[in-house]
């Protein structure tokens, strides 16, 4: 039985992604999509793979696009641009972790699949 694999991950971790599944041999179509989290771009991925693949599809969608914690680094304490002023040398950036990442995946059956 054949799949559509409805993928929405972040932009920044699409060229990864898609280049993971394609060194696997499955074939991917971007579709322009809007919305974001917290400011940041994501981006659609349209899969088409026998059943028998989804769970290297998932793996790969994991271990590229999959929730992460990273370390964003931010000023101490908020200041505006007129307090700042002169005081550049003095603010230290305080690093916080932050959860990035995540793919919301929508598997669907196809009765057929067809490339031309």
């Amino acid at each position: 039985m054949e799949k559509l694999v409805m993928a929405v991950i972040s932009e920044e971790d699409f060229d990864q992604t898609v280049e993971a599944l394609g060194k696997e041999g499955i074939f991917v179509t971007k579709l322009s999509s809007t919305g974001g989290f917290l400011r940041k771009k994501n981006t659609t991925l349209m899969i088409g793979v026998q059943e028998k693949r989804l769970p290297d599809v998932y793996r790969i969608l994991q271990k590229n696009a999959g929730k992460r914690r990273e370390t964003q680094y931010t000023s101490a304490a908020p200041i505006s641009e007129s307090q700042y002023r002169g005081y550049a040398s003095s603010l230290n950036a305080v690093p916080i972790t932050v959860d990035a990442g995540g793919a919301t995946v929508f598997t669907l059956s196809m009765d057929e699949m067809k490339k031309f």
